[in-house]
């Protein structure tokens, strides 16, 4: 091997090296939580600026899509279902109301229940939130084959259920 190739080659480990002692120590501490929640904020970002023309704020399109999966839940049922405090879910119901995007139901066996099914107007938008959700999916998961996407999949849903309950754990929601 000439001595010109060995120096290339050489200086190539050199580069090389950092990176590779990185990837067998693992990544530095509070980087992956610092990249999911960069990709969480995108992702939530590309999908809120999808939907601004409809009069829709953030979280209100995960309400209109389970409603629209099945009528008259309750706000804990819907809050269980996004991920959020139940508190929340009622303030952002009695938004959406006033929006004209969902009615109240009285419950069934307690007058006290409060149940929520969505208007026309609430109707309209499911359609485009689909539009919205699958292109900011399309985006954040472009050069990803199936495989990877659906073991990201049970990546996040395995946090998720290693986070549940915990102390400290808050809804996201500035509660």
């Amino acid at each position: 091997m000439a001595k010109k190739d060995k120096q290339k080659k050489r200086d190539k480990s050199a580069k090389e090296k950092p990176e590779a002692e990185k990837a067998k120590d693992g990544p530095v501490p509070g980087e992956l939580l610092s990249d999911l929640t960069r990709s969480a904020r995108s992702m939530r970002t590309f999908l809120t600026n999808s939907l601004v023309h409809s009069g829709l704020y953030a979280g209100q399109d995960g309400v209109i899509l389970a409603l629209d999966g099945e009528e008259g839940l309750t706000a804990g049922q819907i809050a269980t279902r996004l991920g959020v405090k139940p508190p929340t879910m009622t303030r952002t119901l009695s938004r959406m109301e006033a929006q004209g995007f969902v009615r109240k139901l009285p419950g069934v066996a307690d007058g006290r229940l409060v149940r929520a099914a969505l208007t026309e107007e609430g109707r309209k938008h499911v359609a485009a939130i689909q539009l919205a959700t699958k292109a900011t999916e399309a985006m954040a998961f472009e050069g990803l084959s199936e495989k990877e996407i659906r073991q990201f999949g049970r990546i996040l849903r395995r946090i998720n259920r290693n986070m549940a309950g915990k102390p400290g754990v808050e809804d996201g929601f500035g509660e």
